[in-house]
């Protein structure tokens, strides 16, 4: 098996020839979550590619739908479906949308309107439990969907219930749409208002291989776990890093072929 390291760079190329080829959009947000969606689907997730409705698979919910291309690709390269495949993303008639869909194999909900993969997720790990399953949910969220009131109803109730098989993982990239997020509407102090809903909350680099493998298995009797994951958004092109406007740009064919060549370079180091 290869590392996640290799992994996340056959992702980033992946995931830039899709938002290119497409003519779509969400590619800096998409970016920012790669090392986070590699790390799960190489060391972390279980799962059977070959059984994609495995009744003791652990369940991963992406409640920022936009991001949809890195799960694309991780679920393309763990076998669930041709690599190929990937080139009909975004295409008429094609299954893989431009937000997440669970048509495709391997994707466990659909989402796209913000704040409904964590009360999913919450639902799912509540299941779990009453049922006495041994599989956990892990949800990827953006900082920007930490607006919406669904996503506290959650916090409050998996707190409540104690789903200790519940791991959420937020995208801290620090921007969203059309600013950033202190500007929008500020989270901080993040750290204090998640802990003092009860959950066990965890820091990490989100572009640390090493942090991430080690915070996402741990267990917390009692408690569901979040981790606040520090990340750029745009991460591994240099020129779309902590920049707004890649929120909705597609690249050209020029910042394509710089993109691809920059990730490669970074791979061959």
């Amino acid at each position: 098996m290869s590392s996640s390291a290799d992994l996340a760079q056959k992702i980033r190329q992946h995931i830039v020839r899709m938002v290119h080829n497409s003519g779509g959009s969400h590619l800096a947000s998409a970016l920012s979550i790669v090392d986070i969606v590699s790390v799960l689907y190489n060391e972390v997730l279980k799962f059977d590619s070959g059984n994609h409705q495995w009744s003791e698979r652990d369940r991963f919910i992406l409640s920022k739908g936009h991001g949809c291309t890195p799960i694309y690709a991780a679920l393309a390269e763990s076998g669930f479906f041709p690599v190929t495949d990937l080139d009909t993303y975004g295409k008429n008639s094609s299954i893989l949308m431009n937000h997440i869909s669970h048509k495709v194999s391997g994707v466990e909900f659909s989402t796209g309107a913000l704040g409904h993969g964590l009360p999913f997720g919450v639902g799912k790990a509540k299941a779990a439990k009453m049922s006495k399953q041994s599989w956990n949910t892990y949800v990827v969220l953006s900082d920007g969907e930490l607006d919406e009131g669904s996503n506290w109803e959650a916090f409050m109730f998996a707190a409540h219930h104690k789903l200790d098989n519940l791991t959420a993982i937020i995208d801290y990239n620090k921007l969203q749409s059309l600013d950033t997020v202190e500007n929008t509407l500020n989270l901080e102090p993040l750290y204090s208002k998640l802990k003092s809903f009860g959950w066990a909350v965890y820091e990490v680099d989100g572009h640390d291989h090493g942090q991430l493998a080690k915070t996402l298995p741990l267990l917390n009797e009692g408690k569901p776990k979040v981790i606040i994951a520090h990340t750029t958004k745009g991460k591994g092109v240099s020129f779309m890093e902590h920049k707004v406007e890649w929120h909705y740009k597609t690249p050209n064919v020029n910042e394509l072929a710089d993109a691809l060549a920059e990730i490669q370079q970074k791979k061959s180091k």
